[in-house]
């Protein structure tokens, strides 16, 4: 089965309901997805507020003043910031304010400080001010009423000081989606227990596990399971029952037990990539099983390449690919026969300022978890890709190069 194949096998079987909403507090809710469309309870600014140093006014009483006849005005008081006045500009008043003072009622407009001559209790005003003028009006910025945030959005930094901004505590949001990660293999051992001979941690799981977190899911961490059909059975039953996906690192092919449980059952059984060719999907139910290869890196790729949307989507998440940068081949990459490849990339600029993408070798299978940067596509009908090649990095994290 091609790579296409593969991806649109799992599309059909793929229907992904939307998360069921909660509510959580605002300082929880970083990078969570919106549940509902937020509207403003209040204008921001709340008032009419100063943008100048000077002396709010009722643009009226300068309409004859000029540079030959000045108008004469009574200051009756001074607003700082967070101070209201308790009384209303009559007709020939105006009141000294600074930068973000609220406006007294009966004033439409702000004279600057150096465009007027203060003098004890009077100020002159030598030209005509406007209505407007020198000011934010209330709900310049954001209208009560208006729609400021959408359902589906995902909530940053920016977001998160809008709702305060707006007074909200909490918000509500999806349900985060739960992922079940699990190893099945008798050369892999479990963090926290004395590690045999012969055997070797379970990196795999736990770097998908924590791949699966910056999809803005939840894993859960099943374990790892004996090569033993019943017992990789109702690990399957158990997780599918706990969790909205299963993703399992294996070393056997679980293809045959996944596909007893439940239909659909099998979708993708090989997938003609290198690494991943074992590659298999399952659906116990709705319920997606990706079954990937038990080599951290390449179980780290394999997931990035099907399952990574997939995650992004049960959340109610817009889907968002890896990043991509333009890089020059470091040395000759060699493909394959008839299978689309993929060879993992080390970044640095040489002499020239150049991105050089550098090949790893994947059989360094922990190491290549650090020095791999990203990844480069060998598509089926290209046998290798030439040195100073440009070559297209998708990189599994934010940043590229080292100098």
């Amino acid at each position: 089965m091609t790579f296409e194949e593969a991806k649109r096998a799992v599309e059909i079987s793929f229907k992904p309901q939307l998360p069921d909403t909660e509510v959580t507090v605002l300082l929880e809710a970083y990078n969570r997805v919106l549940g509902i469309d937020v509207v403003a309870p209040r204008d921001i600014p709340g008032s009419n507020t100063a943008t100048v140093q000077g002396y709010a006014l009722n643009a009226k009483d300068t309409s004859s003043a000029s540079e030959d006849n000045p108008v004469a005005l009574k200051v009756c008081g001074t607003l700082s910031v967070g101070e209201i006045a308790c009384v209303s500009l009559l007709s020939g008043e105006v009141m000294e304010v600074c930068v973000g003072a609220t406006l007294p009622p009966g004033a439409d407009t702000v004279i600057a400080a150096q465009d007027g001559e203060h003098e004890d209790d009077t100020l002159q005003v030598y030209g005509e001010v406007f209505s407007g003028e020198n000011m934010r009006q209330a709900g310049s910025d954001i209208q009560r009423g208006a729609v400021v945030l959408r359902k589906g959005q995902v909530l940053g930094s920016a977001e998160i000081g809008v709702l305060a901004a707006l007074g909200f505590m909490d918000v509500t949001v999806l349900r985060i989606p739960i992922v079940a990660v699990f190893s099945v293999g008798a050369e892999i051992g479990e963090l926290g227990k004395p590690l045999p001979a012969g055997k070797a941690f379970d990196a795999a799981a736990y770097s998908v596990y924590t791949a699966i977190m910056e999809c803005g899911a939840k894993p859960v961490c099943l374990g790892v399971v004996a090569e033993n059909n019943a017992a990789i059975a109702q690990m399957l039953k158990t997780a599918t029952t706990v969790a909205d996906m299963v993703v399992v690192c294996s070393s056997i092919d679980i293809a045959e037990i996944a596909d007893t449980l439940d239909k659909p059952g099998i979708v993708v059984n090989g997938v003609a990539i290198k690494p991943g060719r074992q590659t298999a999907v399952s659906f116990i139910g709705e319920k997606p099983v990706f079954i990937l290869p038990s080599n951290p890196s390449a179980a780290l790729l394999v997931f990035q390449l099907f399952a990574r949307s997939l995650v992004q989507r049960l959340g109610g998440r817009p889907v968002a690919d890896l990043k991509t940068v333009m890089a020059y081949a470091g040395a000759k990459m060699f493909s394959a026969k008839g299978s689309r490849n993929y060879g993992l990339v080390g970044l640095k600029f040489d002499e020239k300022c150049r991105l050089i993408a550098e090949p790893l070798q994947i059989s360094g299978a922990i190491s290549a978890l650090v020095n791999a940067e990203g990844f480069v596509e060998i598509p089926e009908n290209e046998q290798h890709i030439e040195i100073d090649q440009e070559v297209a990095v998708r990189l599994f994290r934010g940043s590229a190069g080292k100098s």
